[in-house]
C-alpha cells in the first residue's frame, strides 16, 4: 500500500511538473522580443524609461536596445541582403522620407495610432509632418551650440560668434556631416533663417556655406555620436560645440555640468519611428510604435530629456524633470518662445533630394 501510494505520488508529481513546464514553455513562446535602434546615451535612456519598460510591463514582450549613428546605410544593407535584424529604428525626418521613397521601410497604417488622451483623433493630434507613409514622429529636437560658462564667463551669444575665432578663440566641435553645418554656416554669414534654404538651393549658396566652414575648418573637432559633445566640453577639448539640445540639458540637469546653450540659429528637426522593410517582428514592432507614440508615453519621455513631444495633447502633461520637481521642462524645450526667436526647421524634402550629393562633397572637402 505504501509502495502504491509512492507510485501514485511520483506520477502525480510528474504530471504537475509536466503541466507546469508546458505552461512555462507556452508563456515563453508567447512572449516576444523586438530590437529597437536609436541614438544611444541620454536619448535612448529616455526612451527606455518612457517606452520600453512600460510596454514590457504591459505586454510581457521585451525590447532589446541597439545604438547607431543615424542614416540609412545599415538599413539599406540589411534590406538588400534579405537579413533584417532591426525591428524599429529612430530616424531623422529626411531619412524617413528618403527611406520610404527607396522602399527600405514598411508602410504604416495610421489608424493603429491611438487618439490623444483628450479624445482628439491621432491625425489631428500630431503636429504637421510627423505622420508620414512609413514613419510616426516622437520628438522635436534641435541642434544648438553650447559652451562651458566657467571657462568662458563672457561667452558667445550668436551663431556668428561660433565662427569668430578672433574674439572667441579655441577649438570647435561639429557633427561630421553637411547637415546642419551648412545651414549654420550661412546664418553665421548673415543669411536670415527664412532664406537659408533659398540660398542653399543655388550652387553659389552651397559654395558660400563651404567657404564659411573653411574659416574654422582647421579648428574643428568632428563628432559623430550624440554623447560626444558634452564630453568634449567637459574634457576641455573644445571651447564650444554644436550638440543636440537634450544632451547638453542632460549634462546640466543630471551631471551638474556648467554648460550654457546658445539657442540663436538653432536648427530643429523631428525624429520618427520607422520599421525596416522585411523586419522579422513587424507586427510586434507596429504594436510598440503605437504604444510609444501615445500621449502619455511622449509626455513621459519629455520628463527625462528636453525634447518636445509631437502630440499636442502631450504638452499639458509635460511638467518637471523626472527626479527634480523644481526643474520645469518647458523653458528647456527647443520650441519655447524665448528659444525660438531665430530658429530654422530642417527642410526634410530639401535634404532628401540633396543629401547623397552633399555627403560626397562634404567628405571630399574634409579630405582636402
Amino acid at each position: 500500500m505504501s509502495l502504491f501510494n509512492e507510485e501514485i505520488i511520483m506520477k502525480l508529481k510528474s504530471i504537475v511538473i509536466g503541466v507546469a513546464g508546458a505552461a512555462l514553455f507556452a508563456s515563453a513562446a508567447s512572449a516576444g522580443s523586438i530590437t529597437a535602434v536609436s541614438w544611444g546615451g541620454a536619448y535612448t535612456k529616455s526612451q527606455v524609461e518612457a517606452y520600453h519598460k512600460p510596454w514590457s510591463a504591459k505586454t510581457g514582450h521585451q525590447v532589446v536596445s541597439e545604438d547607431y549613428g543615424g542614416g540609412l546605410a545599415e538599413i539599406k544593407s540589411q534590406v538588400e541582403a534579405g537579413n533584417v535584424t532591426w525591428d524599429i529604428v529612430d530616424l531623422e525626418l529626411s531619412d524617413a522620407v528618403r527611406g520610404c521613397d527607396e522602399g527600405l521601410l514598411e508602410e504604416i497604417d495610421a489608424s493603429i495610432l491611438p487618439a490623444g488622451s483628450d479624445g482628439t483623433p491621432a491625425a489631428d493630434d500630431f503636429i504637421p509632418n510627423t505622420i508620414t507613409d512609413c514613419a510616426v514622429g516622437n520628438i522635436v529636437w534641435s541642434t544648438i551650440f553650447a559652451y562651458d560658462f566657467e571657462k568662458m564667463p563672457n561667452g558667445p551669444k550668436t551663431m556668428a560668434d561660433f565662427f569668430d575665432l578672433e574674439n572667441f578663440p579655441g577649438k570647435r566641435g561639429m557633427r561630421k556631416g553637411p547637415k546642419p553645418n551648412l545651414e549654420m554656416a550661412l546664418m553665421a554669414d548673415g543669411v536670415p533663417a527664412d532664406y537659408v534654404y533659398i540660398v542653399l538651393s543655388t550652387e553659389e549658396g552651397i559654395d558660400r556655406a563651404f567657404a564659411k566652414l573653411d574659416t574654422i575648418k582647421d579648428s574643428v573637432v568632428w563628432w559623430e555620436a550624440g554623447a560626444q559633445p558634452p564630453q568634449l566640453l567637459a574634457d576641455g577639448e573644445v571651447a564650444m560645440t554644436t550638440a543636440y539640445n537634450g544632451r547638453i540639458f542632460n549634462a546640466v540637469a543630471a551631471e551638474g555640468k556648467p554648460f550654457t546653450i546658445v539657442w540663436d540659429g538653432q536648427v530643429y528637426d523631428i525624429d520618427l519611428w520607422a520599421i525596416p522593410k522585411g523586419a522579422k517582428n513587424k507586427d510586434l514592432a507596429m504594436e510598440f510604435l503605437a504604444f510609444s507614440t501615445a500621449t502619455e508615453q511622449l509626455a513621459a519621455q519629455a520628463s527625462w530629456i528636453s525634447y518636445g513631444p509631437v502630440r499636442m495633447s502631450s504638452a499639458a502633461l509635460v511638467s518637471s524633470y523626472h527626479n527634480q520637481p523644481d526643474l520645469k521642462m518647458a523653458p528647456h524645450m527647443p520650441t519655447d518662445p524665448a528659444n525660438f526667436k531665430n530658429a530654422i526647421q530642417n527642410d526634410y524634402a530639401w535634404w532628401a533630394d540633396n543629401q547623397d550629393e552633399l555627403n560626397e562633397r562634404f567628405n571630399a572637402w574634409l579630405a582636402n
